[in-house]
């Protein structure tokens, strides 16, 4: 007998404490507020380097693993007659920008797993599959149970600004990874890569995209604890 589809969970907005700055927000033209900050990954690029691992899907799932202990992060917008909604997902996954040969990029999506390692082979056979031939640009247009992610490896920018659909309703958080670069010489060289989160200002404010920061720089300075490989 197949396991019941659990009911979704809503927050309760009428004892959240943030219920008036939902209110506020929510009827903004543009209720997203982006910020992008550097983060060192000499420690991360070292270890899946020793480890022969795809640093990009370490990083990656470090920043969903982050995203998933921030509970905002996990909210999305619901309409309903009687006033919009916030359900809360129990788990969120990632859905990113894959470069083909072609030089078109298409969307990849990469189930989300504690286990680092069922991750990373799973997200491993996604890519395989992906460049085995070009892809379609198909968005997942059905779910938000995602943070999207998309990559520049080109630029180390400090600034970013999405492109929007405003006719349609969207409270995903975006989270974009740069150009790594290095900084200092010796052996306080460090590896640096510029990180944009954008986010909806109804559902979070500053405080929230700082912790999803703090919980990923600490995990990006320990790969071996977080990662949970020898």
């Amino acid at each position: 007998m197949p396991t019941p589809t659990p009911a979704p969970t809503y927050l309760d907005l009428a004892t959240w404490p943030r219920k008036q700055h939902f209110d506020f927000f929510r009827g903004f033209d543009n209720p997203f507020f982006n910020v992008c900050v550097q983060v060192d990954v000499t420690a991360l690029h070292e270890h899946a380097r020793a480890e022969r691992l795809s640093f990009f899907l370490a990083y990656t799932y470090l920043s969903t693993r982050a995203a998933n202990a921030v509970e905002p992060f996990r909210y999305r917008l619901r309409a309903d007659p009687s006033g919009d909604r916030v359900l809360i997902h129990d788990v969120i996954h990632a859905g990113s920008t894959i470069l083909q040969d072609d030089d078109t990029f298409t969307f990849g999506y990469f189930r989300y797993h504690d286990d680092f390692s069922r991750f990373h082979a799973e997200a491993s056979a996604e890519l395989d599959r992906i460049r085995s031939r070009p892809q379609p640009l198909v968005p997942s247009q059905d779910r938000d149970d995602l943070i999207h992610y998309s990559v520049l490896p080109w630029l180390s920018f400090t600034s970013f600004a999405h492109a929007r659909n405003w006719g349609g309703e969207d409270s995903v958080p975006k989270i974009v990874f740069g150009k790594r670069y290095r900084q200092g010489e010796g052996e306080d060289q460090r590896l640096l890569m510029p990180l944009s989160v954008e986010v909806h200002h109804a559902l979070m404010d500053g405080l929230h995209v700082g912790r999803y920061v703090e919980r990923f720089e600490a995990d990006l300075a320990s790969p071996r604890t977080a990662l949970g490989r020898r």
